[in-house]
């Protein structure tokens, strides 16, 4: 009785656990916390095909413990056969009619939204003087980055998305190496990144949703694609339509920054001789999709990550620059210049902390 008291108590503890975890989750992150259309759609899906996984399992619990209880063997009725319902046309009607019904009850209102997110027709739509009408962002993915292309803006960034809320936003996605997938887990997705065809989709963003997430929410690649899978994230910022407006004029009309101290100017030096051949610092990128061959680093001093993991500080982008290998193993900057001494990762680093085209 002692030992069954215990594993009660141990099972009590664990469903405790269960149902505390499951409310855990940061807005920005959490596809359980749906911060925009396409994931609010998504998440009454998943309630939906929940509720009815719990009441088959209720269900079936039920005629099982019923039948346990009821028809289980008493003392004195050893030989009583109890009535036989086999080939009974009532039960067979009802347990081939409730299965139709309960997949059509889920299959009714997946079909209706996959076809509703696979829906980008607006996004070909032109105004009288021909420009597209929906914002459109390219998204190419690559071991270990990501790179977004605002075609109809000539804005090219890397490593943060910039979005407005409260409005359609329209990708056409691919990899350039291996197969990547694109995941937004608290706005919506995911939509693997191929190397041999564009995807589409649409996301949109609630603006009060993205105030709660602090403007900016996390993405990452959901496929397996390397050693450093796990490290492959972006970051969304999620801005008001002004603001969004505010930033595309001045990525339209940035300029290279030029460096303010001699530290800088020494880091701009060494940059130009073992990055420039890789790296922009311009967001009107020209340059043809196989030459960008590493992110752009226009408005790197802005972004709220270094390398897309570790927190956005000069130790840490030295860090990086240092040993790129111990942190994201795999990745395509480790070996690709020379050994930096450490002068010059620093002003590297102290440069590199200057890119902003927002003060």
């Amino acid at each position: 009785m002692k030992q069954w008291l215990t594993k009660w108590r141990l099972y009590s503890l664990f469903a405790m656990l269960t149902l505390i975890l499951s409310g855990c989750g940061e807005p920005f992150v959490s596809a359980l916390r749906p911060a925009g259309e396409v994931a609010e759609d998504q998440f009454n899906l998943m309630l939906i095909s929940t509720a009815i996984m719990v009441l088959v399992i209720v269900v079936v619990v039920a005629v099982y413990v019923i039948a346990l209880i009821r028809f289980r063997r008493k003392k004195g009725d050893e030989n009583y056969i109890p009535k036989q319902v086999e080939g009974s046309h009532t039960l067979e009607i009802i347990w081939t009619v409730i299965p139709i019904i309960l997949l059509l009850i889920l299959a009714v209102p997946t079909v209706s939204y996959t076809f509703k997110f696979a829906d980008v027709s607006e996004m070909e739509k032109v105004n009288e003087e021909g420009n597209r009408e929906a914002l459109v962002v390219n998204v190419r993915a690559s071991l270990y980055w990501w790179e977004f292309e605002y075609p109809d803006l000539g804005i090219i960034t890397s490593q943060d998305l910039v979005v407005p809320t409260d409005q359609k936003v329209y990708f056409q996605i691919k990899a350039s190496d291996v197969k990547h997938s694109f995941w937004i887990p608290a706005v919506g997705g995911k939509m693997d990144t191929n190397t041999d065809n564009i995807n589409k989709f649409w996301l949109e963003f609630d603006g009060e949703k993205a105030n709660e997430a602090g403007n900016l929410f996390y993405g990452k690649c959901a496929e397996l694609c390397g050693p450093s899978h796990a490290l492959m994230d972006f970051k969304v910022k999620a801005i008001s339509q002004d603001e969004f407006a505010q930033w595309v004029e001045d990525m339209q009309n940035a300029e290279e920054p030029q460096p303010t101290t001699e530290l800088a100017k020494q880091g701009q030096e060494i940059f130009t001789q073992k990055c420039l051949s890789c790296h922009a610092v311009s967001p009107q990128d020209n340059r043809p999709e196989q030459a960008r061959l590493a992110p752009n680093l226009a408005n790197f001093g802005e972004r709220s990550r270094v390398a897309g993991i570790l927190d956005h500080n000069k130790e840490n982008l030295i860090e990086w620059l240092k040993d790129p290998e111990t942190i994201k193993p795999g990745n395509k900057m480790t070996g690709t210049y020379g050994q930096l001494t450490d002068e010059e990762l620093e002003a590297l680093a102290e440069y590199l902390m200057g890119l902003k085209v927002q003060d």
